[in-house]
């Protein structure tokens, strides 16, 4: 592997295997022509590290640089996590998928919602992106009214019949579908049966003893236009629209915390919100995947191939009632579309708001993360992931 050095302006630390400089380079680009302030990027190739990279500073307002352990909040990426924990549940014969949630979790019953079922949870078609009263930071964190407002919510629409991002809620529905299920917080879940086996620095929940890696989230400038990816960075009218309107499901689904909470708060960084604040490097957010779908460092596997099969199979796609934009998703897990383009068709994982991503490809037995301190609006195509997903794409 080749190892740190300059590329271009930018002085990027870590090493590449021979054959994915091009990685290298475009997680140079990102620095140099999209505002970049502090990044890691890690990918994974049939279990084996081939790339650990990482630039700038650790605070996007800093000028401490960004060290090898550098941690940084991940958002929406936590969702990956978050299902992946239901499904080796699901594989250990501890969850239905088909269930009635009420199995599990009795009071959820109520208010039209005794026929959702544990599937429609993961695939964001429950109806129940929203609260009829936002919950306070306090409130999101103290695990139980995250809960209990969801068991006396009323679904938005039919569950079933249609899909639409549960931005918060999917924090609280998973996070206590969990409990009632193993008698196990989520973030004690995935510390004890996930990342401490596989040597993650993933955390749902940040110990206090590890606070001190984690850097800061701040807002970046956008680039001035997208190049090379096909993606328009400037919003439809109807998403903008939709983002701005206090009444809608998107702002209603992302308001769901009022007020929004910040994201360097060490109040927010130690709840245990399982759709919205894991804690990671690139690095573990790569070998996680890479374990769902093989051996990692000669290592147990995380999910059996009909797991795989299960995560990656499509349960829901179309326009999607919150992003407005079409999605695809399985269990859990959002799927390749031309909005949210991972690898290649059979790809699987999850990005996160303003930037962050995970995922893996079976066919090519790629697994990829990345992780910024810089801030971009928007949910599902960032143009800086982009520009590393199409460097991977261009050496396999």
């Amino acid at each position: 592997m080749s190892g740190s050095g300059r590329a271009g302006t930018v002085d990027v630390r870590g090493t590449v295997a021979e054959g994915f400089e091009p990685v290298r380079d475009a997680f140079a680009g990102n620095f140099e022509r999209r505002g970049e302030r502090g990044a890691a990027v890690a990918v994974y190739r049939d279990g084996r590290k081939v790339v650990d990279l990482w630039a700038g500073t650790r605070d996007a307002d800093g000028h401490e640089p960004w060290a090898v352990d550098t941690a940084q909040v991940v958002r929406s990426a936590t969702k990956g996590l978050a299902a992946a924990v239901v499904l080796l549940l699901h594989q250990r014969g501890q969850i239905d998928l088909d269930a009635p949630v009420g199995t599990y979790w009795p009071e959820f019953k109520a208010a039209g919602k005794e026929r959702v079922v544990v599937r429609q949870l993961l695939s964001h078609r429950a109806g129940l992106p929203v609260l009829d009263r936002p919950l306070t930071l306090a409130e999101a964190a103290d695990g139980v009214s995250g809960p209990a407002a969801l068991a006396a919510q009323r679904p938005a629409w039919e569950p079933g019949t249609d899909h639409g991002y549960h931005a918060h809620t999917y924090s609280w529905l998973i996070g206590e579908l969990v409990r009632r299920v193993t008698g196990r917080t989520i973030g004690r879940w995935v510390a004890e049966e996930i990342a401490r086996p596989l040597g993650l620095d993933f955390w749902i929940g940040l110990p206090q003893e590890e606070a001190r890696r984690m850097g800061r989230t701040g807002p970046v400038e956008e680039p001035a236009a997208a190049d090379g990816g096909g993606l328009k960075l400037r919003p439809k009218r109807a998403v903008s629209e939709a983002y701005h309107d206090p009444e809608s499901l998107t702002r209603r689904a992302f308001g769901a915390i009022d007020p929004a909470p910040d994201q360097n708060d060490p109040q927010f960084c130690a709840a245990e919100l399982a759709g919205a604040n894991g804690i990671s490097t690139a690095r573990a957010l790569a070998r996680f995947y890479a374990a769902t779908i093989g051996e990692v460092d000669g290592g147990p596997r995380l999910f059996a191939p009909a797991t795989v099969t299960l995560a990656r199979t499509e349960e829901s796609s179309g326009p999607d009632r919150v992003l407005i934009v079409p999605t695809r998703f399985g269990l859990g897990f959002m799927l390749h579309s031309a909005s949210s383009p991972l690898l290649g068709p059979g790809s699987f994982g999850h990005p996160g708001r303003g930037g962050p991503l995970g995922f893996a490809d079976p066919e090519s037995g790629i697994a990829l993360g990345y992780t910024t301190n810089g801030m971009r609006k928007g949910v599902t195509a960032d143009p800086r992931a982009q520009a590393l997903i199409r460097a991977v794409r261009s050496v396999i």
